[in-house]
């Protein structure tokens, strides 16, 4: 049986650039997970994401995302990416929220128009901070100093919320462009529990218009860098709010990344805390590069 596919650039100015994901529409069960994650290692994209072309009795799409090696709970950009192609490509189009059910639970996709394009934006879901790392240890693991790490940003601390990752500040764009992932390097970490998927950055902007600057690291089949990664971003969301290092203020976010796999991206974040709760609201535009049929 033929499903629809299409392929998306996310956090993206114009194709070719942002990170791309390929998005599938099929009937819940009409794929069983085997052959998903066949898809997905096939695609070979950092996510692959299947959802459901109309809403369950809740109102939500039903989408699991899947790397080439493993389904996962929450990725930022496959969010946007499905939100986006659900309400262009699975039914009517409309201006509602797209509702989309995950392993977090349910998050709503609202739209945006900004000048002549469309930015989509997810609400996180809840997120926690987790344990405190040795800067040193996670220096030796990116191949840099530990006094590349910018300490006054905040201590190197692991954000969870269906994955984690280590958050991780440095003092320059040029610690930034150096840093590298090394599994080895990183194997008493992972010892210690912590998974290794690194989010690097620092205040250093590369474009004019931007606030910081930021990368990626993950283990897929060996490291990996993702060329925008909205759940690295949420998770800074959270952790600037905490830290305060960029004000305890309202926070409203332009991060550059990508440039380092040639796929220029632009993140947006927005952070702030409401009745002692905090929220943080990831954003970016999405442009189609492909249409066609899973076979």
């Amino acid at each position: 049986m033929a499903h629809r596919l299409v392929i998306v650039d996310v956090f993206a100015a114009q194709r070719y650039a942002g990170n791309p994901l390929a998005v599938v529409i099929a009937d819940d069960g009409a794929l069983d997970d085997a052959t998903m994650q066949l898809v997905a290692a096939e695609m070979n994209f950092s996510e692959t994401t299947f959802v459901t072309p109309a809403p369950q009795a809740d109102g939500c799409h039903r989408e699991r995302i899947f790397t080439p090696a493993r389904e996962i709970a929450f990725a930022g950009h496959p969010i946007l990416g499905t939100a986006w192609v659900v309400r262009h490509h699975a039914g009517p189009s409309t201006h509602a929220p797209v509702r989309l059910r995950l392993q977090v639970g349910v998050v709503p996709v609202h739209f945006e128009a900004e000048d002549s394009a469309e930015v989509a934006w997810f609400t996180a879901p809840p997120r926690a901070l987790g344990v405190c790392v040795a800067a040193d240890a996670m220096a030796r693991a990116l191949g840099l100093a530990p006094d590349d790490i910018d300490a006054a940003l905040g201590p190197v601390q692991q954000v969870s919320s269906g994955t984690s990752a280590c958050i991780v500040p440095l003092r320059s764009l040029y610690a930034l462009q150096r840093a590298r992932l090394d599994l080895d390097a990183f194997a008493p970490l992972a010892a210690q529990g912590l998974a290794p998927l690194v989010y690097v950055f620092c205040r250093e902007p590369r474009e004019p218009g931007h606030d910081l600057s930021a990368r990626f690291f993950f283990e897929a089949h060996g490291v990996r860098e993702d060329p925008a990664t909205g759940n690295g971003a949420a998770f800074l969301g959270e952790y600037l709010l905490e830290h305060g290092s960029l004000g305890r203020g309202e926070l409203s976010l332009r991060i550059g990344q990508g440039h380092e796999v040639r796929r220029p991206s632009l993140v947006r974040v927005r952070a702030r805390t409401v009745d002692g709760a905090r929220e943080v609201l990831v954003g970016g535009a999405v442009v189609a590069t492909v249409e066609g049929q899973l076979r």
